[in-house]
């Protein structure tokens, strides 16, 4: 077969074909290698690999054929150089903190991230010397003035999570790179079905696989995506010595995740988008939050930042946490569960779960207010979800 180079294919053929090197077998699907080492010809052809003097599998710590495919493809979906694989989305942001912080260093963090990321750089790895200030997502100026001479990365998600505020990455890299530091996305949201952040300046893309790239609520694991300088001089060697491994398994699941990412993603916005608009008009209901609603103050940012609006939304229900636990429990066809990403949609009172370990401080500072609901929009039939959610209302 003739070498291709996927750089000339779109995202789509990138997903299903990329760097799947057939074996003897002459499969057509992707096998699992289901090993944990590799021998080797003679006793200095394993030296040379220990010591990467030679190409090939070592250890499927940090070396294995089923994982290397699925980051291969990644990295090019990510339009990166290079990929590495995590056990979870939060393994991938550790190895990133791991890699490129020391004792000393600062970072400037969004309020609007996952509340477990919060911690791990407040609780962690301020344990051991690593100061963050966290700062408003969308304020540009805020983000700038947080900075100080030992910053060394800015991290963030856009769209947030729950509130889908949209950072406009190109801007931030821009301070970050003024001043020498890093600029760090958590592309979760979107994946680079939707959005591609090293397009934009940003320097490392950050995923949980466990959302919509396996897109089945199946199993879990993270990646990190950056130039071949980052990746092998700070983020392979903790992936190596560190052991947050993506087994073979996992990275097989997700593999059939990323054949069908881009057309899942196109369908979870659809439904997004008219669920939505929906809840806009419902009795009850006092705000909505959707990057494609007109209502969004970064709509317009979302349009040329994004190539659609995402699958996630939430919205603020009157009558605080009482409705808004009162309205989940009496859903019967949407699935009770703070995962997203899942071809089912669920539903989550983020104030209680997701963001539940962040005190109240830090939870007003975000906006997560305690009748805020966030729904990440499945594949069922849209009228069907209204239904459920109506009846609930």
């Amino acid at each position: 077969m003739t070498d291709i180079n996927w750089n000339d294919y779109s995202l789509e053929t990138q997903a299903i074909r990329a760097g799947h090197r057939r074996t003897q077998e002459d499969e057509h699907s992707l096998p699992i290698f289901a090993t944990s080492s590799y021998v080797f010809k003679n006793a200095e052809e394993a030296a040379l690999r220990f010591t990467g003097q030679k190409p090939g599998n070592i250890y499927s710590r940090f070396t294995n054929p089923t994982v290397d495919v699925f980051q291969q493809r990644l990295a090019l979906m990510e339009k990166g150089e290079r990929c590495l694989a995590f056990a979870s989305g939060m393994a991938a942001i550790m190895a990133v903190g791991m890699g490129l912080l020391k004792a000393g260093d600062h970072v400037v963090c969004s309020r609007g991230v996952f509340g477990n990321t919060v911690l791990l750089f407040q609780n962690y790895f301020g344990k051991f010397g690593v100061e963050t200030d966290f700062v408003d997502l969308i304020d540009a100026s805020a983000w700038e003035a947080a900075i100080k001479p030992n910053t060394r990365f800015l991290f963030l998600e856009t769209p947030s999570n729950p509130l889908t505020e949209i950072a406009d990455i190109a801007v931030l890299a821009d301070i970050a790179h003024r001043h020498q530091a890093l600029l760090i996305v958590d592309n979760c949201f979107c994946t680079p079905a939707l959005q591609k952040p090293l397009e934009l300046g940003a320097d490392v893309v950050v995923h949980s696989a466990t959302k919509y790239i396996d897109g089945q609520g199946r199993c879990v694991g993270g990646a990190v995506v950056a130039n071949e300088d980052i990746i092998e001089k700070h983020i392979y060697p903790y992936l190596r010595t560190g052991g947050a491994t993506m087994s073979p398994f996992n990275a097989w699941v997700f593999l059939s995740g990323l054949e069908t990412l881009a057309v899942r993603m196109k369908a979870h916005c659809d439904n997004a988008f008219e669920l939505a608009r929906w809840l806009e008009q419902q009795v009850g209901v006092s705000k909505v939050y959707y990057p494609g609603l007109a209502s969004h103050p970064q709509h317009e940012l979302a349009r040329r930042q994004q190539t659609h609006f995402g699958g996630v939304v939430s919205f603020e229900v009157v009558g605080g946490k009482d409705k808004a636990w009162a309205l989940i429990d009496a859903t019967a066809l949407v699935s009770i569960t703070a995962n997203l990403g899942d071809v089912k949609t669920t539903i989550t009172h983020p104030a209680t779960t997701t963001h539940g370990r962040l005190t109240p401080e830090v939870r007003a500072a975000a906006g997560i207010k305690d009748g805020l609901i966030r729904i990440s929009v499945g594949l069922e039939n849209v009228e069907d979800i209204k239904r459920d959610l109506g009846r609930a209302l």
